[in-house]
């Protein structure tokens, strides 16, 4: 029964690594600005910043980050606009999600929280490296989660074959996230492109990622969430400052949290492994390394 131990380890590093985040947010106020991936939603999102703004264009285009065709698709739609992309936020994920793979057959943590975001990128990247300039960068903003403290990448067998779990598969590939996020910044330091990238922890945050939790777990959160969970406004703050932010200019390779720069896990920095998940990235989606 050797084999089970990894995904009881999982799980009990996940509900760890919550239960720190809970008490830092009670004892410390939400990070503040100064100042879905559902056609609906989108649509609804675009309608009311259309009524808010009354000025300027905003348009939604459909993408489903668990397929790498419809990435593909919507990298060639938005390019065919001819337009510049300066600020690209990788905001999409489930979380603890039974066992289920993409139609590209990756397990969906991995699939679309991480690989879809990989490829998303990587595709974008010639657009992003035109839009910025010396003293106006273009911005990546990748949005990871505390929960990847936790996390351990065994690149032998990324999709949980030999043992499934959930709570180790989401934080598997919010630790992947942060490797690319990392390795990535390097690259274009490297190159001197005109493009940052930053990793943001939003904190825990009452939405519906949470739907997957047992009914007796969902029974346990309800006090703590309307006490301790931040709402959706507070959560998206790390991640708008990365993306607006002027003290930000020209700053990639960090790891936000609260509105502040953050150490991450001693692996998120292990320069081997990220580009090792690299390659491994590059051949699962079927790109030449760049």
């Amino acid at each position: 029964m050797w084999w089970f131990l990894p995904c009881i380890l999982g799980f009990i590093r996940l509900y760890l690594d919550g239960v720190k985040v809970l008490l830092y947010q009670l004892f410390n106020r939400s990070f503040t600005l100064p100042a879905g991936n559902e056609e609906q939603k989108g649509l609804a999102a675009v309608k009311k910043i259309r009524e808010e703004l009354n000025q300027g264009k905003v348009e939604f285009m459909y993408l489903d980050l668990a397929s790498l065709t419809s990435v593909r698709q919507f990298v060639q739609r938005y390019k065919a606009k001819g337009l510049p992309l300066h600020v690209l936020v990788n905001n999409a994920g489930v979380m603890l999600v039974p066992e289920r793979r993409t139609e590209n057959g990756f397990e969906l943590h991995f699939g679309l929280n991480y690989l879809g975001h990989f490829l998303l990128t990587i595709l974008f990247l010639d657009v992003l490296k035109k839009s910025g300039k010396p003293g106006k960068f273009s911005r990546i903003v990748i949005m990871s989660s505390a929960t990847h403290y936790g996390g351990r990448l065994t690149l032998d067998d990324l999709q949980g074959r030999m043992c499934y779990s959930a709570h180790g598969a989401y934080a598997q590939s919010k630790l992947a996230l942060l490797l690319f996020s990392y390795h990535l910044q390097n690259l274009l330091w490297v190159r001197g492109d005109p493009v940052t990238v930053n990793a943001v922890d939003p904190g825990m945050v009452d939405t519906a990622l949470y739907g997957n939790l047992s009914s007796l777990a969902q029974l346990a959160k309800k006090p703590f969430a309307k006490l301790l969970f931040r709402t959706p406004a507070e959560g998206a703050s790390t991640a708008i400052y990365a993306a607006a932010a002027s003290e930000l200019e020209g700053i990639g390779g960090l790891y936000l949290y609260n509105g502040c720069k953050t150490e991450s896990s001693a692996l998120s920095y292990d320069e081997r492994l990220q580009n090792k998940l690299w390659k491994e990235s590059c051949a699962l989606v079927g790109l030449q390394q760049t």
